[in-house]
């Protein structure tokens, strides 16, 4: 269509902390294309979040690896999903006029790109792409503004306890969770349980093991809901998992259990003062069936005592 702007698209087809991990780089790339429509190709529940952001004007519902579905063929494509073969081809099937990508030897269209580095940071490797491809995405860019939804009146303040994740390796158990509600309603904080829409019997063991009442529980709220809950909590205590990532972008207080991998790829950017992880130093299979010996390492004391150490929300905001 005549005088239509020119398509971006991003590859980004993975879940919440994948795209907040890619703020920073969605945010260059829209400084760096300020007239193009920048469309991310992601799972659609991502959607407000990813306006948020102020970097993409639209979601195409994509799921990872599958074809892409694009009404027009993209002027650049971007892959922020992985280091190829499969996921370049994925945008390469849209006949993109550059494709900004990892080099892959099996893809000749990538010869030239810099190199994936397995043990670099999640944000820090996506900003050395672009960087390399001559496009300026500062790491330090990962804040957003929280939703445009009103949290309940009880969740302002308190701590929340997200006992859930994506594989078991990465899941501390349940009662474990509990003995740290616990400790913290014995300090005097109010504690709320949330949980994704598989996870609510996981939530409501925790919460009725330490004692809270079910309204404590906000189980599969939706992100928008989930976000504003962590924006308002006085601290966020999880897994490493999306939550984290959403506790790093709206600035609250967390603790972060680590299992089979390093913080040091998955954390939050060091100089955080109001982040801390726990990370017993063992590294293993993220996707494993089981607890990650490592993340077991982590005992209730450890966490209740990062939980005391942690700087109040309220002096924080106060700063």
């Amino acid at each position: 269509m005549k005088g239509a702007r020119p398509v971006l698209v991003v590859l980004r087809a993975l879940g919440l902390g994948d795209l907040l991990t890619a703020v920073p780089a969605l945010r260059g790339l829209a400084g760096a294309f300020p007239h193009h429509r920048r469309l991310l190709a992601a799972p659609r529940v991502l959607a407000p979040l990813a306006r948020l952001t102020g970097a993409v004007d639209d979601v195409v519902d994509t799921a990872a690896l599958a074809p892409l579905r694009l009404a027009t063929v993209p002027d650049v494509a971007v892959n922020l999903h992985g280091g190829g073969p499969q996921s370049h081809r994925v945008l390469l099937a849209t006949r993109p006029r550059r494709l900004i990508a990892f080099a892959h030897p099996a893809v000749a269209g990538t010869a030239g790109a810099p190199r994936w580095d397995p043990e670099e940071h999640e944000v820090v490797r996506w900003c050395r792409l672009l960087g390399a491809h001559g496009i300026a995405a500062d790491p330090e860019r990962l804040d957003l503004a929280p939703p445009p939804v009103t949290p309940p009146p009880a969740a302002r303040g308190a701590t929340l306890i997200h006992p859930g994740a994506a594989s078991a390796a990465r899941r501390w158990p349940a009662e474990r969770w509990a003995a740290v509600a616990r400790a913290e309603t014995r300090a005097g904080r109010r504690v709320l349980v949330t949980a994704g829409g598989d996870e609510t019997g996981l939530a409501r063991r925790v919460a009725g093991e330490a004692g809270l009442a079910a309204a404590a529980v906000h189980a599969g709220p939706g992100l928008p809901m989930l976000a504003a809950l962590v924006a308002v909590a006085g601290r966020v205590v999880v897994g490493d998992t999306g939550v984290a990532h959403l506790a790093t972008a709206l600035g609250t207080p967390s603790v972060v259990l680590f299992g089979p991998t390093p913080p040091a790829r998955w954390g939050p950017p060091p100089g955080r003062r109001q982040h801390r992880v726990l990370w017993a130093g063992r590294q293993g299979d993220p996707h494993g069936a089981a607890p990650d010996a490592g993340l077991l390492a982590i005992t209730v004391d450890e966490v209740v005592a990062a939980l005391d150490a942690l700087e109040p929300a309220a002096a924080r905001t106060a700063a």
